[in-house]
């Protein structure tokens, strides 16, 4: 499989290679080895989750308080996805800024993101299904979100998708509001945490 740094440090492109054949395709979509020599560390899977979505359902952007966050390796088991990284750590150089990845059942790539950062993700068709391995389990009181329509992050979904936000979603703060309210993780504190996992290595 190739694995291609994004612009966002922390965040990767994982492209497998697939062998098809008379009967169907082949693929490794997961190597926690392979995937261990870019971040540094074993990916400890936790929690597995898988989401359905109609087109044009926007989930996100979320993210979790550090430590310990949440680290996510997110595939498409069917249909097609935009999936969005953002980083939201304060005092990162690329704080506020974002990159993506189309996860579809043609390329099957997959997208991993470190603890601390946001994810988003825009459903291209129905029943479009994904599924994200998860590195600590889901914390409903220590889980927050931003509005991904926020004109500030400037999220760029496909002209002919009307975005469909859950209610939360739909009032979640702007990026702005939510550094003022102190919801994001620190990018030091996340530096630090990231040392910690790979020390372990």
């Amino acid at each position: 499989m190739d694995i291609r740094a994004l612009g966002i440090d922390g965040a990767f492109e994982i492209t497998p290679r697939q062998f098809p054949d008379d009967r169907g395709v082949f693929l490794e979509s997961f190597r926690g080895d392979r995937l261990a020599e870019v971040i540094g560390h074993r990916l400890d899977i936790i929690q597995t989750n898988v989401s359905v979505s109609s087109r044009g359902t926007v989930r996100g952007v979320h993210f979790a308080d550090m430590p310990p966050s949440q680290a996510k390796y997110v595939t498409a088991l069917s249909g097609s996805f935009i999936d969005f990284v953002i980083d939201i750590r304060v005092g990162s150089p690329t704080f506020g800024q974002w990159d993506s990845v189309l996860l579809d059942t043609v390329d099957r790539r997959a997208i991993y993101l470190a603890e601390g950062l946001g994810h988003a993700i825009c459903s291209l068709e129905d029943d479009s299904t994904v599924m994200y391995l998860c590195s600590a389990t889901y914390d409903p009181a220590r889980e927050h979100g931003i509005n991904p329509l926020d004109p500030e992050l400037g999220l760029t979904m496909p002209e002919e998708i009307t975005p469909v936000l859950s209610a939360k979603d739909a009032v979640a703060p702007s990026l702005s509001e939510a550094a003022a309210q102190g919801l994001l993780p620190r990018y030091d504190e996340c530096l630090r945490f990231y040392a910690e996992l790979n020390s372990r290595a």
